[in-house]
């Protein structure tokens, strides 16, 4: 399996939490940009949050900074999307996405990443 593989999408009320995970299906995630993307319906699919390999450094878009934490546990190389305060506008398939090895590219371009997996929906109730 060289997909990241997500799961922990489920229907929630507003302002809720929920925890996404994403095996990333490489030997030392440590050694892989790790991000988060959402698409809506009808609407482009737009980054989330990434943790870059180099530093562990996080990113966050706009619309979820303070209310989202990305972490990684590089033992079970596995990521983690904690959303906190959801909204129905948080509303998307969530997708796990793994750059290349030592990706130098931007944590939030989607362009940067090779592998991505079959994404997860989470649904946001009013």
């Amino acid at each position: 399996q060289v997909q990241p593989v997500e799961s922990g999408g489920k229907l929630v009320q507003t302002g809720d939490s929920l925890t996404l995970s994403c095996v990333a299906s490489a030997r030392t995630v440590n050694m892989y940009t790790m991000g988060w993307f959402r698409q809506a319906p009808g609407r482009e699919r737009e980054a989330v949050a990434a943790v870059s390999w180099e530093n562990e450094g996080t990113y966050y878009s706009d619309s979820v900074k303070g209310r989202f934490t990305i972490s990684r546990d590089n033992a079970k190389n596995t990521v983690y999307l904690q959303m906190n305060s959801l909204k129905p506008e948080d509303t998307a398939i969530y997708y796990c996405a793994r750059s290349t090895y030592l990706s130098n590219g931007p944590p939030l371009d989607s362009r940067t990443y090779h592998y991505w997996g079959q994404g997860t929906q989470v649904t946001v109730s009013s």
